[in-house]
């Protein structure tokens, strides 16, 4: 399995079929201008998966939007769990490349804050199992997509949680926060 790199991480637009304007629903608020259903695509997403809008997300009555994050759950689900083959090219798949999305989700960003732990000074002394809770939730994004559908992540979430509150303990007592390699 290649080493995950923060990059990875990040969203890349490029390499996603709009996954994020897709599996999850929007309700009308502050946030989101309309009311959409999980896996129902949204009105301003473009055949090519770009946004018309995205230039003007804010004014348009779409901010939740313009800060949503996938932590690069979208291409790890296009490219990896799916191969590249999008839910336009093949609808059959589209249900279940989009709950697997949502799981993705939440897996790279549990991957993006044990990483971030990681990097703390402080939190030395659960270098271990900071390690550990990462390398088993990055195998985890490597599953097929039948297979991530019976992951528990409330499971795993609890078990990254306890780490993530002990290494705060440990920032917290030292009472300053400082990287790995220097001040943050």
């Amino acid at each position: 399995m290649p080493e995950r790199k923060r990059l990875d991480l990040r969203p890349d637009c490029s390499r996603c079929f709009g996954l994020c304007c897709v599996a999850p629903p929007f309700a009308a608020s502050e946030d989101f201008a309309i009311d959409k259903e999980a896996g129902e695509a949204c009105p301003h997403l473009r055949h090519d998966f770009r946004c018309d809008i995205h230039a003007a997300l804010r004014e348009r009555g779409f901010p939740g939007c313009a800060v949503y994050d996938c932590f690069g759950a979208g291409q790890q689900v296009a490219q990896v769990t799916f191969g590249g083959t999008d839910w336009r090219q093949a609808p059959d798949t589209a249900p279940q490349m989009f709950d697997s999305f949502m799981i993705m989700r939440q897996l790279h960003e549990l991957l993006w804050y044990l990483a971030e732990a990681l990097e703390l000074e402080q939190a030395a002394p659960l270098r271990g199992e900071l390690s550990s809770a990462l390398a088993d939730i990055e195998r985890l994004t490597y599953y097929d997509a039948d297979a991530l559908g019976k992951v528990n992540v409330a499971g795993h979430r609890r078990r990254v949680s306890a780490l993530l509150l002990a290494a705060g303990d440990l920032v917290r007592a030292a009472g300053r926060i400082t990287r790995v390699g220097g001040e943050a």
